[in-house]
């Protein structure tokens, strides 16, 4: 399928990825910015898995949230932040 993809301002951000990766070919520069960006995408860490690792991490040290001061926790992040 072609596509037509109008617009100054993308051919201008096509023309500086070319002269900064010496591509010559328009297509082939949007090609592997396509494919370069969609491999960053695929290979970053979801942000539950990220949490998953520091909850894991601190576990091993022994750091252990009982949960039972919930209300203090509340009242004490209140204050810092000028809300009590």
């Amino acid at each position: 399928m072609a596509m037509l993809i109008k617009g100054n301002e993308i051919d201008d951000l096509v023309a500086k990825y070319c002269a900064m990766t010496g591509e010559k070919n328009k297509s082939a520069a949007v090609r592997k910015a396509l494919a370069a960006q969609i491999e960053a995408l695929a290979g970053k860490e979801r942000l539950i898995d990220r949490v998953a690792k520091v909850q894991e991490e601190a576990a091993a040290l022994g750091f252990v949230s009982t949960g039972s001061d919930v209300a203090g926790e509340k009242a004490f992040m209140d204050e810092m932040w000028g809300e009590s």
